[in-house]
């Protein structure tokens, strides 16, 4: 890859800063197996208070916080309903299957939000945890926003069923609408954000909900390989995203919606879903035989990188790329479809 290559792949490709290297080269540490990190309780803290939650639990990454949840909550051997596009289903499918060895059970969606007769229908078969996503990935980062998740989470618990959110990006969706993570994590038993994403810090997520569901949760990270000893280096830069980056997401948002103002008129370029919500924009392409796939390898030669799968291709913007940056990139790609 080029050095000078505008990487729209994803927000996971941040690198640290040096005002983030600085406090990692500072943190004080000590064993987090014995509960002796300062810093990493430190980050669990804020994360619990930011979340609205009683607890927290510092991991290595958004697929073992879910599925740490997943054990936490006492789903294994049982079924679980989550959306039919989202990440567990999907891209964390193979965790679920080989390792929590429980059945999913995709339940239909529109746009972010499960659908309340699906979800229902999968509860009422026997589903003992049902999970949801904000914001949603494979949606095109769309945002569940409290008034759809409230009657969703409410299904659960006239089932008596615990719900987890996987929060990867919920810090966008919070920025995104204005909102405090805390609301858009209320309705849910248990949710988790990634540190490694918007936010910029280069490893690590945080699992959230009681002080009960946390204790079962510590136990089932050890379960998976996931103890960490002197973390405090990492959970440094964790402490600096929360305390730094929420707030400058907006203008990730910004930056997707200028390059989505860009190439929406380019020929042959179709957007996915049209709405661009957050700091995601994908894109289907097809013209005079050419497809995505060829948009995305022509794309990269031009030095614009972006990721596509399944006839989308999907661009991310982040802390990492510049509005001129991503207004360059737009102009590679409406140059590229045209030619």
């Amino acid at each position: 890859m080029s050095a000078s290559a505008i990487d729209l792949r994803s927000d996971t490709l941040t690198r640290p800063a040096d005002a983030m290297r600085r406090a990692m080269a500072a943190a004080e540490v000590g064993d987090d197996v014995f509960g002796e990190d300062p810093t990493v309780r430190r980050l669990e803290e804020e994360a619990a208070e930011r979340l609205g939650k009683e607890d927290a639990l510092f991991v290595a990454s958004g697929r073992m916080a879910n599925l740490v949840a997943v054990f936490a909550h006492g789903a294994a051997d049982a079924p679980v309903a989550l959306g039919a596009t989202s990440h567990l289903n999907t891209v964390e499918a193979a965790g679920i299957d080989r390792i929590a060895r429980i059945e999913r059970v995709p339940v239909e969606e529109k746009g972010a939000a499960p659908v309340a007769d699906s979800l229902r229908a999968a509860l009422e078969g026997g589903a003992r945890l049902a999970a949801f996503e904000n914001t949603h990935n494979g949606a095109g980062g769309r945002i569940l926003r409290p008034e759809e998740a409230e009657p969703l989470a409410a299904l659960a618990r006239e089932a008596k069923v615990p719900t987890h959110l996987d929060g990867a990006r919920v810090f966008n969706a919070a920025v995104a609408l204005g909102a405090g993570a805390a609301t858009l994590a209320a309705p849910f038993d248990s949710a988790c954000f990634c540190l490694s994403k918007g936010l910029g810090a280069p490893v690590g997520s945080v699992l959230t909900g009681t002080r009960e569901f946390i204790d079962r949760a510590r136990e089932a990270r050890q379960h998976v390989g996931g103890a960490m000893r002197q973390a405090g280096v990492l959970a440094a830069c964790g402490l600096h995203a929360l305390e730094h980056h929420v707030e400058r997401i907006a203008e990730d948002h910004a930056s997707a919606r200028r390059f989505a103002e860009i190439i929406c008129e380019a020929p042959g370029v179709r957007l996915d879903p049209p709405e661009v919500e957050t700091n995601m924009v994908y894109v289907v392409y097809e013209r005079g035989g050419r497809d995505s796939a060829w948009l995305q390898k022509e794309l990269a030669k031009r030095g614009v990188l972006a990721f596509e799968k399944d006839g989308r291709i999907r661009f991310v913007t982040h802390l990492d790329v510049t509005r001129e940056d991503v207004e360059r990139a737009a102009r590679v790609l409406v140059e590229t479809a045209s030619s």
